[in-house]
């Protein structure tokens, strides 16, 4: 186990801080004129533990060609995620993708991670410490993992809505 911590920690250093995680690697046929074409879809989600984390898929003929692009891909669609000072979120919020619905709140300090799937993986790499989620609807890893990027890219802090609304940011607590 602690050798994975420290394999980990390299990785972070030689990449700047970003962390993979592979959610599912699938094989799939598809059916064409002379047989069956094999290839692999990856899933992964890249995060650096800070506020900033990304969904990606890749496809190619082997996994570890799928993997690089679903890190390429997942760099691409990074979204920032505003983080409380006890590591959660500031509100609850709600992320749609497809038929996959998650629903997020913000949690006590030192109840951890509820969250189950690829959403757990998600709010993880997003740095989110004290939450509880629930994945509903579909059971697609990627569509759950793009439900929850959904949700945490809609959060909004209490200094973005009082600026929005034009008042003084202690009049929201209120």
């Amino acid at each position: 186990m602690a050798s994975n911590k420290k394999k980990s920690q390299k990785n972070k250093e030689q990449d700047g801080g970003w962390e993979e995680r592979v959610v599912q690697v699938r094989r799939v046929t598809k059916v064409v004129k002379g047989g069956k074409k094999l290839s692999f879809r990856a899933i992964l989600v890249v995060g650096d533990e800070k506020g900033q984390v990304g969904v990606g898929v890749g496809k190619a003929s082997d996994v570890i060609g799928a993997v690089k692009k679903a890190v390429t891909d997942a760099k691409k669609h990074t979204v920032a995620v505003p983080i409380t000072k006890f590591s959660s979120i500031p509100h609850p919020v709600q992320g749609i993708s497809g038929a996959a619905k998650v629903i997020m709140r913000p949690s006590a300090q030192g109840s951890g991670v509820i969250a189950g799937g690829s959403v757990r993986t998600v709010l993880e790499l997003a740095g989110v410490q004290n939450i509880l989620a629930k994945q509903l609807g579909s059971s697609n890893s990627l569509n759950n993992a793009r439900a929850a990027l959904n949700a945490l890219s809609n959060l909004r802090t209490f200094k973005e809505v009082a600026e929005e609304r034009n008042i003084a940011q202690e009049t929201l607590y209120i």
